[in-house]
């Protein structure tokens, strides 16, 4: 995670507004845009996405995690092909990871034949592909630092003797 004070505050809330960062950080409002700018043209800040909890916008969306074993390339090792994965439509994050495999992919589809399909017909036959193994999300707990409960679900149980 960045030790930047700016982006740590631009990951947690990115909607705050360039004033309201400045006067968090003791800055000014132009010194912020100027880093904002910057960062933006030169590829450190990619976008900006609001975490969306599927439960409570009735998304009939599947999500899964694929563990991926591929053979590297000479050359290249795994970024050809992990890049070529990352491309397809239906995968939402790419990660090489350390492991007993080399990329975790999640991907999304509109229901489980769907994510089913996108592994039998897309990844399995790309070639340096050797295996996978899928996992379907079947509930969130917490996303990009964000928790999906609400403070009266998550109070303790009482302990009985």
């Amino acid at each position: 995670m960045s030790t930047d004070p700016l982006l740590q505050l631009l990951r947690t809330k990115a909607r705050y507004s360039h004033q309201e960062l400045a006067d968090l950080l003791a800055s000014t409002s132009e010194q912020v845009s100027a880093r904002i700018a910057a960062w933006e043209k030169d590829g450190t800040i990619l976008g900006y996405q609001a975490v969306v909890d599927p439960e409570k916008a009735d998304a009939d969306s599947v999500s899964a995690f694929i563990e991926v074993k591929v053979t590297p390339e000479r050359g290249g090792g795994f970024d050809r092909l992990a890049l070529r994965i990352a491309r397809f439509d239906q995968v939402t994050s790419c990660y090489l990871a350390s492991g007993g495999y080399d990329l975790m992919v999640v991907v999304e589809g509109g229901d489980l034949r769907e994510v089913a399909r996108f592994v039998s017909e897309k990844l399995s036959t790309l070639d340096g592909v050797l295996s996978t193994a899928t996992h379907f999300r079947l509930k969130s707990y917490k996303e990009n630092g964000f928790i999906f409960e609400s403070e009266a679900a998550s109070e303790r149980l009482a302990v009985s003797p």
